[in-house]
């Protein structure tokens, strides 16, 4: 399993995931899309980096705005796992 992080590490990493917010128990973030099929082809992506890493987010679709939390459940908060999927869920974010 993997360990909690500090409030402070958190913010830190943070620091590189703009757009990223955190309540202290999940990461949060909210993506704009320029339409409906969009947000879906993107949830669509980061379902399979999700997979990958046995790590699965809670996904929100409304119309063009993809609603993501990322929480390791087992540990009771954030894990470098959260960071780690927060990152590759930016690469198919619009830029």
């Amino acid at each position: 399993m993997s360990r909690l992080l500090q409030p402070a590490e958190v913010e830190r990493q943070l620091a590189a995931l703009p757009g990223w917010s955190t309540d202290g128990t999940s990461l949060h973030r909210s993506i704009a899309f320029a339409s409906f099929p969009e947000a879906v082809a993107a949830v669509a992506l980061l379902a399979i980096d999700a997979e990958e890493m046995n790590h699965h987010p809670d996904i929100d679709i409304r119309w063009r705005t993809v609603n993501l939390t990322l929480s390791t459940h087992s540990a009771g908060g954030i894990t470098q796992l959260d960071i780690e999927l927060a990152h590759r869920i930016e690469r198919h974010a619009p830029r």
